[in-house]
């Protein structure tokens, strides 16, 4: 028994040691005194700026979260936009601490660029958007198209996959970032806009007159987006991809903006746990027991965030499909803090 518990507590002093060895994100940022987060150039819905600077989204609010939960401070955080093309590399060169910029978690993406995909914090699915007066009702009545799509995407992939599996022809116009690929399609470059369904939304907001276009019923892929961050740090991984369970747990035990002093005189466990009554969870990340307390009252559980970003309470109305947590016919779902 004496050896099996040397064994064990040697164990504990490498993983502490190794632990040690690999957390310099956080200390970086509380350095810093600000978290630099790495966002679209202006996607509405997930992360835009409004004519002053003050940025909103989805993608934002997950940021958002991550400061509160370290500064007690969610506007600690300074936002750079950057394109398809330059988003990994900039969380690779560390000049971003987490990148939060609708990107979709693939296997390449996570094995050979150097970077952990932390959660997903939208289901998406890759769709087409046409103007009305086409009378297109499906996407396999595309054939002999021209589709507008951004270049440095999975889209671009999925497109080339979903036309040869149909046998369909088309022809491929492909721009550098999103508002040239949504200008061309406005200004009737091409017959069809493909991205993510969530993307299509957004950027129909953008179009001359958005009423006179539709987007057709096919998903024709999985688009799994969420955060990211660089390897070899763990805890700040644990870090962002707790912050994106918390709120989805939140909003599962009932835990939002308007219930939170409630909950913190709550004696369910679970409940507890989660708001730091009992337990010392925020602490093994590296935070403070409130750490949960911080997010929902400064920034909401993810049910909060994505109704006013994306969903009844925005202007793209998306109805949560795939978003909604696992209990009510969806697939969000989050491990338990405990």
């Amino acid at each position: 028994m004496k050896s099996v518990m040397c064994r064990l507590a040697f164990a504990a002093i490498i993983a502490l040691t190794a632990q040690a060895a690999s957390a310099q994100t956080l200390k970086t940022v509380k350095e810093r005194g600000t978290l630099i987060c790495g966002v679209s150039q202006g996607l509405p819905g997930f992360s835009n700026p409004d004519d002053k600077g003050n940025w909103t989204g989805l993608d934002v609010d997950l940021c958002r979260a991550i400061a509160a939960a370290i500064f007690n401070d969610a506007k600690k955080v300074k936002f750079t936009p950057l394109s398809a093309k330059d988003r990994f590399t900039a969380l690779q060169s560390g000049e971003i601490d987490v990148l939060s910029r609708n990107s979709t978690w693939t296997s390449s993406r996570d094995s050979s660029l150097g970077l952990n995909f932390a959660a997903v914090s939208y289901y998406d699915g890759q769709g087409f958007m046409v103007r009305k007066s086409l009378k297109l009702n499906s996407a396999l009545e595309l054939t002999g198209a021209s589709v507008c799509t951004q270049t440095g995407t999975t889209t671009e992939l999925n497109l080339a996959d979903f036309f040869r599996a149909h046998k369909m022809k088309y022809e491929v116009i492909a721009f550098a970032t999103a508002d040239e690929t949504v200008k061309a399609y406005d200004g009737g470059r091409c017959d069809v806009f493909t991205s993510d369904v969530s993307q299509l939304y957004a950027e129909k907001l953008k179009l001359t007159n958005a009423n006179d276009h539709a987007i057709l019923p096919e998903v024709i892929s999985k688009e799994p987006l969420g955060p990211v961050v660089r390897h070899g740090d763990d805890q700040w991984f644990d870090i962002v991809k707790w912050t994106h369970y918390a709120m989805i747990n939140a909003e599962e035990l009932g835990v939002s903006t308007k219930t939170l002093d409630e909950a913190l005189k709550s004696a369910k466990p679970d409940v507890k746990r989660l708001v730091g009554t009992e337990g010392n969870y925020g602490e093994q990340l590296g935070l403070t027991k409130d750490w949960v307390v911080r997010i929902i009252k400064q920034v909401g559980n993810y049910g909060e965030t994505f109704d006013r970003n994306v969903g009844p309470g925005s202007r793209l109305g998306i109805a949560r499909g795939l978003n909604n947590l696992w209990n009510n016919g969806g697939i969000q779902y989050a491990p338990p803090i405990r």
